[in-house]
């Protein structure tokens, strides 16, 4: 191990005692440590803060070059792709929680309240809308028509194990189907399905922005962000999140007023 003379810039070993001058021959000398590994003799102060200050600069200027901010461009780049990611995903949370909504009948003709009729079609269930079409000759009736005779039958019995309250009419050639008058009590009970399909669709929102905020705390985590950058992407990310609560609200509330309106 080697270290550096205090009184001149050549290497020493160790254990190798400086020479001194007659003059500094009575003044203690001390051995200096300085980052763990670098060792010196010296009896001069000025020299070992001269040297602490130098090894102290190497660290702060290596230190400073792994440091970088990132730019607005590269922050609103950043933002986008989450940003739009999210909405995205928030789109397909209000049409799944719309395709329930349909599937409950209100006290008019709808045929999407068929949407989630499974068939089983040549051994395989498939959705009823691919395999037959589906009108409304009036408000209080649906005609099922397929597009193969032969699965009437497998129509008629998904439609009569589904959950829909209707029962088929089956004359070889279509199946009609008529809407009974929903009584006080039922379109009570449907508010309360709907409800709760409103509340399941503002879980799946919360759930989408939650995703985005740990999107950009991983950002934050691997320098690419700071902190005042995420409180801020988080506060625009929480306005996004509020517009599609309010979406699920009006339409909760529009399904709602169908169904209690007799």
């Amino acid at each position: 191990m080697y270290s550096l003379s205090p009184a001149t810039s050549s290497v020493r070993s160790v254990n190798e005692r400086p020479r001194i001058s007659p003059k500094l021959r009575n003044r203690p000398t001390t051995l200096v440590s300085i980052q763990g590994n670098l060792l010196s003799w010296s009896s001069s102060v000025s020299c070992v803060k001269l040297t602490a200050v130098l090894v102290d600069k190497r660290v702060s200027q290596k230190r400073i070059s792994t440091i970088r901010c990132a730019t607005l461009e590269e922050i609103e780049a950043e933002k986008t792709l989450i940003e739009k990611n999210a909405k995205e995903r928030m789109e397909k949370a209000i049409d799944s929680m719309l395709s329930s909504f349909n599937s409950i009948r209100t006290g008019r003709s709808n045929p999407a309240m068929l949407d989630k009729i499974e068939v089983e079609y040549y051994g395989s269930p498939v959705n009823l809308k691919t395999i037959a079409q589906i009108s409304t000759p009036d408000s209080s009736s649906l005609l099922v028509q397929p597009y193969d005779k032969s699965s009437l039958k497998s129509i008629e019995k998904a439609i009569v194990n589904s959950d829909l309250g209707m029962t088929p009419n089956n004359d070889g050639e279509v199946i009609r189907l008529s809407l009974p008058q929903l009584t006080s009590e039922r379109r009570k009970e449907l508010s309360k399905v709907v409800a709760k399909q409103a509340e399941e669709g503002k879980v799946a929102i919360r759930n989408i922005r939650r995703d985005a905020i740990k999107a950009y705390d991983k950002l934050e985590k691997e320098k690419k962000l700071s902190e005042d950058n995420i409180k801020d992407l988080s506060a625009d990310l929480q306005k996004v999140t509020d517009e599609y609560m309010k979406k699920i609200d009006t339409i909760f509330k529009q399904k709602e007023k169908e169904l209690l309106t007799v």
